[in-house]
């Protein structure tokens, strides 16, 4: 029941993120230059053909009139209409929702494990791999991933041709093709992430391990491994969610810019190419999209830490 109270809390809490954000981002689009019933009519059409799209679009009514219409279609669960393709803006998401989710996640995996891994390695090692991960950690905020996605693909996509260039192989299609496709992708996404999970382990763990109750433990001849697994790494991993939890966040983000120069048909390039075309109904369909993931991510933050912590389950 604690957990159930913890969830509607959270979910509760974060109803007037949503309404911020969806708010934000409509005078946002506003203000961008660019009119879609302008680019749909044409330069040439008249001013009359012009007026009476805007009409059908509904363009012509104040922006907070236009938002209260979109807000009251998204308590009936529909989020309206593209203003270019006219298909259901549900539908496109939640086609392109399985790609964007497919690059995260796997980028998360790999992350974490990757992360968690060499940071206990150095933590336990010591000497050459500390400076390796502090290397990796200062290149790994230093380069960006748009930047590091090009050079992949000059490299192991074209000179070497070891994997393709662009597109996406959907699962269900070729298993096999569908992970070819996001190596460099999540590749492109994990290498700083991987860099900061690493260092934020190797402090955590080196803090914990210094701790009175490990030198008890020690003292006392319990085996070091079972002193490492079964409590350094337990007590240390309090911080290093919370890490993983921002550098998820922060994935989503880095996806915008991976999916487009990898030309993959997910959320990213799409927000990207509605924002071009001044396709209000699209972004604000995608940017509630994202902005549940990082709700949910924050919420799954919470869960890990009720499970890890005990004192944070009796608050």
């Amino acid at each position: 029941m604690a957990i159930f109270r913890l969830v509607i809390r959270r979910l509760l809490s974060s109803t007037p993120l949503l309404f911020m954000v969806s708010a934000l981002t409509f005078v946002l689009v506003s203000l961008v230059p660019g009119d879609p019933a302008r680019t749909i009519v044409g330069q040439h059409a008249t001013e009359e053909q012009y007026r009476t799209v805007r009409g059908q679009l509904g363009l012509d009514e104040p922006l907070p009139v236009q938002y209260w219409h979109w807000l009251v279609r998204v308590f009936h669960g529909d989020l309206g209409s593209s203003l270019f393709s006219g298909e259901p803006v549900t539908s496109v998401l939640n086609n392109r929702l399985p790609v964007s989710m497919s690059l995260i996640v796997a980028g998360t995996v790999v992350s974490g494990i990757l992360g968690v891994a060499l940071g206990l390695l150095s933590a336990r090692r010591g000497g050459f791999l500390v400076k390796i991960v502090d290397g990796l950690s200062l290149i790994g905020l230093a380069v960006p991933a748009f930047w590091l996605a090009l050079v992949l693909i000059a490299v192991l996509a074209v000179q070497l041709r070891w994997f393709p260039v662009t597109g996406y192989v959907p699962f269900a299609d070729d298993p096999a093709q569908w992970a070819r496709s996001l190596v460099l992708p999540v590749m492109s996404l994990s290498v700083g992430a991987v860099a900061i999970i690493a260092k934020q382990t190797r402090d955590s763990v080196l803090d914990t391990s210094t701790r009175d109750f490990i030198r008890v433990m020690q003292a006392n001849g319990f085996s070091p491994r079972s002193i490492l697994y079964r409590h350094v790494l337990r007590n240390a991993a309090l911080p290093v969610v919370t890490v993983l939890g921002v550098v998820l966040v922060s994935l989503l983000s880095a996806a915008v810019f991976v999916e487009t120069v990898f030309a993959m048909p997910g959320l990213g390039s799409l927000t990207q190419q509605a924002t071009i075309q001044h396709d209000i109904p699209l972004i604000q369909g995608a940017v509630l999209y994202i902005t549940v993931l990082v709700v949910l991510v924050n919420l799954l933050v919470d869960l890990a830490y009720g499970r890890l912590d005990p004192r944070v389950r009796a608050a």
